[in-house]
């Protein structure tokens, strides 16, 4: 049977179309392998240029002081006895023979005085590690036992909490576990330095939660309508949160210098660039991020399968039904936020409930007004993300059937 012309060119569009396709295909993996790479790149950069030659802090008191860690190779004499006032403490002495580690001292042996007190119990014995001070004068070093040392076994709470999160959550609980580790790093490595150099903390801890954000949720459900309409609105819901802690800072007159460690932050300021103002608000900023972000993917997620099983459903429904899954969330997750805040503060409400301190004097503290203020700021923006997800989600997905 002869072929014509028309037939020749429909057999050729069938043939060139699946090749066309697979380039497109491959087109588009290495434009997206391309962008991680630079991503990747940029971050690299910026991480060496947050930590290259950074500010520390610095003082003629402390100059001959160093940390460092070193092995108990000997229990010379052992005249601890039990502390019968306070339950399961020591008191007396032991001495050690302590070989030094690490540090310009390492390979030496001394010999050191462990004290124990109510507050001060390093139980050690033969061949531990401990964390020890030295301190250095003219006259030579002298060492002490500074704590114990805790480093493996920090790392394995790590590696547990990582290996049960890769093992119960499959793929996914590793791309949380990714997203976790660079969101740590962020923090440690990119917050701290870069605030230490000088920038304002406030506006690198939005831009990290922005990129924080964006990452946790690529890597969790990739580059879709929902991940971004979550991380749209987490973000929005987070600097809710900020907003409010920022109006009950100007009413109630809170701010860094209230807090604990404002003496020692304003003496970091002497050899560094540091802003300490707007230190508290970033703590309630980081602190809310990830329950913000649990409750926009929930409601995200949500809409998204409604949607996905009833196409023609209008914005309105949608919306009423984002707000009704969101409502169920926003309870336990503010509960969960304000008794988080509450068990930090435990010891200190235990310690002013205790002295009989007058409702008063017990609301007008600072310390109250500061746990007041990280709660309720935190809460806000959870309940603030219902609203503000459940309308992008409804907006995005029902835009084709109202």
């Amino acid at each position: 049977m002869r072929q014509t012309k028309s037939d020749k060119k429909t057999e050729n569009y069938q043939m060139k179309q699946p090749v066309t396709t697979k380039h497109r295909r491959i087109g588009k993996k290495a434009g997206s392998l391309a962008f991680l790479a630079l991503a990747a790149i940029l971050f690299c950069a910026l991480l060496y240029y947050a930590n290259y030659d950074r500010p520390t802090y610095t003082s003629s008191d402390t100059s001959g002081i160093e940390y460092e860690v070193g092995k108990v190779t000997g229990i010379l004499a052992d005249n601890k006895v039990a502390d019968e006032s306070v339950e399961g403490q020591w008191l007396g002495t032991m001495d050690l023979q302590i070989e030094i580690l690490t540090g310009r001292y390492k390979g030496q042996s001394v010999n050191v005085t462990n004290y124990f007190s109510a507050l001060y119990n390093v139980r050690v014995e033969q061949g531990d590690k401990v964390s020890i001070r030295i301190d250095t004068s003219e006259d030579g070093y002298q060492v002490s036992i500074y704590n114990y040392y805790r480093v493996p076994q920090m790392i394995g709470c790590v590696l547990v909490f990582l290996l049960l999160l890769i093992i119960i959550g499959g793929k996914k609980g590793a791309k949380s576990a990714a997203g976790l580790i660079f969101t740590m790093v962020c923090i440690l490595w990119l917050l701290l330095p870069l605030a230490l150099k000088g920038y304002p903390p406030l506006w690198v801890t939005i831009f990290l939660i922005l990129i924080c954000n964006l990452l946790t949720f690529y890597l969790v459900d990739g580059i879709q309508a929902k991940t971004i309409v979550a991380a749209a609105g987490s973000v929005c819901g987070v600097l809710a949160g900020a907003g409010f802690a920022m109006l009950a800072q100007a009413v109630m007159s809170v701010t860094t210098y209230q807090m604990d460690e404002a003496e020692t932050l304003l003496l970091i300021t002497t050899t560094t660039r540091l802003e300490v103002k707007d230190l508290f608000l970033c703590g309630i900023l980081i602190a809310c991020m990830g329950a913000v972000m649990d409750v926009a993917m929930s409601i995200a997620s949500a809409v998204a399968e409604i949607h996905s099983v009833n196409p023609q459903m209008g914005r309105k429904e949608l919306f009423r039904s984002g707000m009704n899954i969101g409502r169920d969330a926003m309870g336990t997750m503010s509960n969960t936020l304000i008794l988080a805040f509450a068990g930090n503060s435990l010891n200190m409400i235990l310690m002013i409930y205790s002295y009989g301190v007058g409702f008063q004097q017990l609301m007008n503290t600072d310390f109250v007004a500061i746990e007041v203020i990280r709660s309720i700021a935190g809460s806000i923006g959870i309940i603030c993300t219902v609203p503000i997800v459940a309308f992008i989600s409804a907006a995005y997905f029902g835009k084709n059937t109202d």
